[in-house]
């Protein structure tokens, strides 16, 4: 599955097949995780409509993520959820932490990471972490 397009369909098990947390318990906490994705789509659109940026709790969240999903499948599951008109926002993090190159080559059919123009103000705001 690693070349294929992610479906509605296939997310779940995309997502449950490269998860890799040793302290999970159970499912709950597979679902908390992934569930990380709906939170950093508010922040996102909190940022768009308000330009509230809490850029910590998205590092965090981020970092969260990626280290139980991994950084390909994490960006790829990360890019598959979150709306492509926020896709500016979740570039700009990505390659703050070093988990996506500005230059990336397409990684999936339906995102082309090298079109998406990064936010100069989140640059400015996250340079001074």
């Amino acid at each position: 599955m690693k070349g294929d397009s992610l479906t509605n369909e296939n997310y779940v098990r995309y997502a449950m097949r490269n998860y890799d947390n040793p302290h999970c318990m159970g499912i709950k906490e597979f679902e908390e995780d992934l569930a990380r994705i709906v939170y950093l789509k508010r922040l996102f659109r909190r940022y768009k409509k308000d330009t509230v940026l809490r850029e910590r709790l998205i590092l965090n969240h981020l970092i969260t993520f990626c280290n139980v999903f991994g950084i390909e499948a994490g960006t790829r599951l990360l890019f598959f959820k979150i709306d492509m008109d926020l896709h500016y926002i979740l570039k700009t993090f990505l390659v703050f932490l070093g988990y996506l190159s500005d230059t990336q080559p397409k990684f999936s059919l339906e995102v082309d990471i090298v079109k998406i123009v990064m936010d100069t103000e989140i640059i400015s705001r996250l340079r001074r972490i």
